[in-house]
């Protein structure tokens, strides 16, 4: 008898020691996979145009954005904010905590527009979306696109 608990003790404890071993090896990592996914990180970029790319004028330029949405200027809804076009142009750290000038340079898209079409002359020409909260400051953290740069024929 002591010997048929002795083999039952051993298997419990077997048991035991594979399940926390497997509960070690996945479980924090499914559980820091599942809290990375719950809020990843807003992206924005620009969908049809590529860094180095020769354009004709008007450009199309189709703003992209993950993991947040679009909301017209005004409007303070958390999550969400309007996208800004800064064409040759950069916004210092200081800036950062401004409303976005409406120029020529910094063009604004207040009314939760999703492109728009440049009329532009022949050169070459930087551009990056900048999201904006209701106010047009760039959100903190910034929800910046990579600068790209076209040349346009």
């Amino acid at each position: 008898m002591a010997k048929g608990s002795n083999t039952k003790s051993i298997g419990a404890a077997l048991a035991v020691a594979v399940s926390a071993s497997l509960s070690a090896i996945s479980g924090p990592a499914v559980a820091d996979h599942h809290k990375a996914s719950e809020n990843p990180a807003p992206r924005a970029y620009i969908v049809n145009l590529e860094d180095k790319q020769t354009v004709t004028s008007p450009v199309l330029v189709i703003f992209g954005l993950e993991n947040m949405g679009v909301a017209p200027a005004g409007v303070d809804k958390p999550g969400t904010g309007h996208h800004h076009l800064l064409i040759n142009a950069e916004l210092s750290d200081e800036d950062m905590a401004y409303s976005i000038p409406a120029d020529d340079q910094h063009k604004h898209f207040g009314g939760g527009q999703t492109q728009t079409t440049l009329d532009l002359e022949p050169g070459t020409y930087t551009l990056q979306l900048v999201m904006g909260d209701a106010n047009h400051v760039p959100l903190d953290p910034p929800v910046m696109s990579e600068k790209i740069t076209i040349t346009v024929k």
